[in-house]
């Protein structure tokens, strides 16, 4: 059961995860100028006037989503008595900032300053980009320029959960467009970012939705017999620990010794440990799903790490059941003593592999490039080689003939079989 009420939500949650991921593609495609899939690596401009016009593009396109866009989209205000306004446009630079590479001097002051200007859409209806202009009289320091910035909140309803028998959620999209230029390299790199909030919706009706009461009856059935289960695992715990305490207490009387922890631990059966956890777990996690049902709240993320870790627990608690068997017991009870020495195993080769990775990094990674000649080019072994073999063009192996500055080795000399057998294209 544990497993079904798992799949049951995680066919939930894919449709929220698949409406979020969706959204930001067609948020993309319609604030980004230009924007095709694949390019978010790439997505860069490299003149002013790019800039400008990538920057209004997007602003225009706020203004214009009721009348262009497919989905439903709604505005999402600046909050009452605050001057918050819709849209943000803000850039962030230095406070002072002069560089002069014809000189070779630069004076800059790190502060960093933010300047932001407000744009909202008209009610009922936005004005098109032609009549509110506003906006476009933003100038940005590009001397000084670390980033600019428009950020803006747009609502939706994911009506696609219908089709579980569910109450659609609804959804409040923070969408941030950063134009990054804090490296002053030339290119502005531009990217999108979206983070969805769920919440209830105010006021829903599905006609016709079916009922749901299985999904509710299953779920208060596996909270049943998980209390049982955490019930009768956590008696047995306690009368382990009873029974440990009473034989530390004989020993000591009798013997006048103290009973070592690892055998005092005897008494304690791991196995009804791991079940106590899992139960507690998956407890919380059905409990908050018939919340997310219900839609009293929405935290998909915590629901699903709760469930995921409880039903691990519990194929992992299958393994028990397989030391009633001989042979699985073998196995079982030598990879109990081996664990200390494999997990030491594996502490040791994690230290040697994050040394390797480090020293990867620093010395093959891309930020630290090895070998180079003249012009910045990557030179192996192979180019050096062929840059001092010269060879005459009757040779059929002509090229043409140039200073090497990469190496002071020449092994070009052959045998005349080779020379005649080797053909070059």
């Amino acid at each position: 059961p544990f497993t079904c009420q798992l799949i049951l939500f995680g066919l939930s949650n894919q449709m929220v995860v698949t409406f979020k991921e969706e959204n930001t593609i067609a948020f993309k495609h319609l604030f980004l100028k230009d924007y095709m899939d694949g390019t978010d690596d790439s997505y860069a401009v490299y003149t002013q006037r790019d800039l400008y016009d990538h920057v209004f593009y997007a602003v225009d396109k706020y203004l214009a989503i009721p009348n262009e866009t497919i989905g439903r989209y709604a505005y999402v205000r600046g909050q009452s008595g605050g001057n918050q306004s819709a849209l943000m446009l803000c850039q962030q630079y230095y406070r002072r900032g002069r560089i002069d590479p014809a000189n070779d001097t630069f004076n800059i002051d790190p502060k960093i300053v933010t300047d932001c200007l407000g744009v909202d859409p008209e009610d009922p209806h936005p004005l098109p980009p032609e009549l509110d202009r506003s906006y476009k009289n933003f100038t940005f320091k590009f001397h000084k320029l670390i980033n600019v910035t428009i950020q803006f909140k747009l609502k939706a309803i994911n009506i696609q959960t219908i089709i579980n028998n569910e109450i659609p959620d609804c959804y409040t999209f923070t969408i941030t467009i950063t134009f990054d230029n804090k490296a002053h390299s030339g290119r502005v790199k531009i990217r999108l970012d979206n983070r969805a909030d769920i919440k209830e919706c105010k006021d829903h009706s599905v006609f016709g939705r079916g009922d749901n009461s299985f999904r509710l009856f299953f779920d208060v059935v596996v909270i049943l017999v998980c209390s049982l289960s955490f019930i009768l695992c956590a008696r047995s715990i306690i009368r382990g620990l009873m029974l440990q305490h009473e034989f530390s207490q004989f020993f000591q009387r009798r013997y006048k010794q103290s009973v070592r922890l690892s055998d005092r631990m005897e008494f304690l059966n791991g196995w009804y440990i791991l079940l106590v956890i899992s139960d507690v777990l998956t407890v919380l996690g059905t409990i908050m799903k018939i919340g997310i049902e219900s839609k009293n709240f929405a935290d998909y993320d915590v629901c699903s790490i709760l469930l995921g870790t409880s039903t691990l627990l519990v194929w992992v608690g299958v393994i028990r059941y397989l030391t009633f068997f001989q042979k699985y017991n073998i196995l079982i009870v030598t990879l109990r003593v081996a664990l200390p020495n494999v997990i030491r195993f594996c502490c040791c080769v994690a230290v040697i592999y994050l040394g390797y990775c480090f020293c990867g990094w620093i010395v093959l990674g891309p930020y630290h490039v090895k070998h180079q000649c003249e012009g910045d080019t990557p030179v192996s072994q192979l180019h050096a080689y062929i840059a001092e073999c010269k060879d005459s063009p009757k040779s059929g192996k002509y090229r043409r003939d140039s200073a090497s500055t990469c190496s002071i080795f020449c092994c070009c000399e052959r045998a005349p079989l080779q020379d005649n057998t080797m053909l070059v294209n």
